[in-house]
């Protein structure tokens, strides 16, 4: 078969009620749509609100936030001013009434997400300012090495002296105003040291260039990804062209598969509305295609990594390579088990939006906006429904679901990264043709959240979290300990109804099993597929029967299947 059937049949499986994936004939008018957004003068970064009644919009020019996200506070501090409010950084956070989560109240006034780059912030500043207070961000220039440049300046600062005045003494806020005004003019212009020598920058057409002209240190070399991931250099490339990877599944959950090569074919062909979508968990597992993993480096804004502790095979899948023709994308919803995650784009434009947690479900779903007959793809969500929702949210005045609703629109180009935190609703749209990486992650920040999470949704992967917790992080092992007592909650090891329903399940599975088996027998024959089917189903069941024997021993207080229906309203992706 050639790739033309080969996705068919891989389209025909995802989505057996749907005939005729063209129907809407939005391959004719996307150009227009992703022309808007990309065009010289369009302003990438929007947000809509209701503040007392009346709805609220603003924008934020391309230029605009770079040059903030380059200028650090002090541009914080000019992005405040255009606002027509006096704000730092240490005012970009959610309104100061206690738990934030829990009151679901952000902003006051605050623009989302907060635009930052590599050369400047630094991850100790990431996690206390942002992370910290769960406030989404664009970084700049992660995979081009922009984080040795930002090291090389911290060094020679330390050399001069930590930034604070020429005597070494600690500055007021009245010096460090001036210092800052001094070294960010109100006009833009940054005076810099003469050792300053600033990484080129990302071209923002989607095409990524490879950085040069500074000796980066190891761990912030430019990203070799920027060269093999180009669409060119994937359908040339050995050892990944034949490689099969997942572009969505079955009614059934069955994992649908298209060799690369077949998909960049599909990629530049076809006149889908929504079309199929490269979102790969398992591509590390592959001899050939887990060569992606030396293309990239976990930025170290997110380097923190909890649920390794519990081993590659046993912790939740995490981690996807993603490639996106144009249209396709993942409609509306929250990472799993409380996760955060972080979404580089190496080659092309994405189009996200984003919703904090205090929105209820319904009105991020845009239900009751979707008429009989119209499909809810990503493509529908963004060009449709959310600018259904936004003229519902004015008329509504506030009341009801729409009190306090807020969204967040923007553009992300080649070469930024996008952190999305716990909680927050998004989807996204590729505008072009895109190749990138995104991981979830649980770190010191979330881990209160996703401890409760993952206590209820993966039992018995808790019990071995908890125990790796008390060999290495002591303290984080005593929160999840105190969240237990507080929460009247008994962990799966110790709760022998639990552990009785598990032994009744898996009895039934296994009874199933020898059943089937036993009527491949009276057939006369067993294919060698069966054969390996069987054997798997054993290896699986004894090794959780080993997992959970270690486990019942304790006396403290399998890899999940994540349904990704890539490009499809149902689908629950990392994105």
């Amino acid at each position: 078969m050639g790739w033309k059937e080969r996705t068919d049949r891989a389209k025909k499986l995802h989505r057996p009620s749907l005939k005729n994936w063209a129907r809407d004939g939005l391959h004719a008018t996307f150009p227009a749509y992703a022309s808007s957004l990309l065009h010289p003068s369009a302003h990438p970064y929007s947000s809509f609100r209701i503040v007392g009644g009346e709805a609220v919009e603003s924008s934020l020019s391309l230029e605009d936030a770079r040059e903030i996200a380059l200028e650090g506070e002090a541009g914080r501090r000019k992005e405040g001013q255009r606002l027509g409010c006096r704000r730092s950084r240490r005012d970009h956070r959610y309104r100061d009434d206690g738990d934030a989560l829990a009151a679901g109240r952000y902003g006051g006034g605050v623009e989302f997400p907060a635009v930052l780059d590599a050369r400047v912030t630094s991850p100790k500043e990431f996690h206390e300012e942002y992370e910290a207070r769960c406030i989404p961000c664009v970084i700049r220039n992660i995979p081009n090495g922009g984080g040795a440049e930002r090291e090389r300046r911290e060094a020679v600062g330390a050399t001069h002296g930590d930034g604070d005045g020429d005597d070494g003494r600690a500055m007021d806020d009245g010096q460090e105003e001036k210092k800052e005004d001094a070294e960010f003019p109100r006009d833009g212009r940054s005076r810099v040291r003469s050792d300053y020598r600033p990484l080129p920058d990302v071209p923002t057409d989607g095409r990524p260039s490879a950085a040069g002209g500074v000796a980066a240190i190891s761990k912030h070399r430019p990203w070799p990804a920027l060269e093999n991931w180009t669409l060119a250099s994937l359908a040339s490339s050995p050892h990944l062209r034949d490689r099969p990877l997942k572009c969505g599944e079955d009614d059934d959950g069955g994992t649908l598969r298209v060799k690369l090569k077949h998909f960049l074919q599909y990629l530049s062909s076809n006149v889908d509305d929504s079309p199929l979508y490269i979102f790969d968990a398992t591509f590390d597992e592959d001899k050939y295609a887990k060569r992606l993993l030396e293309d990239y480096t976990v930025p170290d804004y997110f380097d923190e990594d909890l649920f390794g502790l519990v081993g590659e095979k046993r912790r939740p899948p995490y981690r996807w390579f993603l490639v996106g023709p144009e249209r396709s994308g993942t409609t509306v919803h929250v990472d799993p088990l409380g996760t955060s995650a972080w979404n580089t784009l190496v080659v092309g434009v994405k189009r996200w939006v984003l919703f904090p947690p205090h929105v209820p479900k319904s009105v991020v779903k845009g239900r009751r906006l979707t008429l009989p007959g119209e499909d809810d793809e990503a493509i529908h969500y963004f060009t449709t429904i959310l600018p259904r929702m936004k003229r519902r949210a004015a008329a509504c005045g506030g009341l009801g679901d729409y009190a306090n609703f807020e969204c967040y629109e923007f553009t992300q180009f080649a070469g930024e990264t996008v952190y999305i935190p716990h909680g927050w609703w998004h989807a996204v749209l590729n505008v072009t043709h895109t190749v990138g990486i995104t991981q979830n992650f649980c770190s010191r920040r979330n881990f209160d959240v996703v401890w409760r999470e993952t206590r209820g949704g993966r039992k018995k992967m808790a019990c071995s979290w908890l125990r790796r917790l008390r060999e290495r992080y002591p303290d984080l092992a005593r929160r999840a300990e105190e969240l237990n007592t507080r929460d009247g909650f008994v962990m799966w090891e110790d709760d022998e109804v639990e552990q009785k329903k598990w032994r009744r399940k898996r009895m039934e599975k296994e009874r199933r099993r020898m059943e089937k088996k036993k009527g491949r027998e009276r057939k006369g024959s067993t294919t060698e597929k069966e054969r390996k089917e069987d054997k798997e189903e054993r290896k699986e069941d004894k090794g959780r029967e080993k997992n959970i024997t270690g486990s019942c021993g304790s006396s403290s207080s399998g890899r999940e299947s994540k349904r990704t229906r890539v490009g499809s309203a149902r689908e629950v992706s990392p994105e």
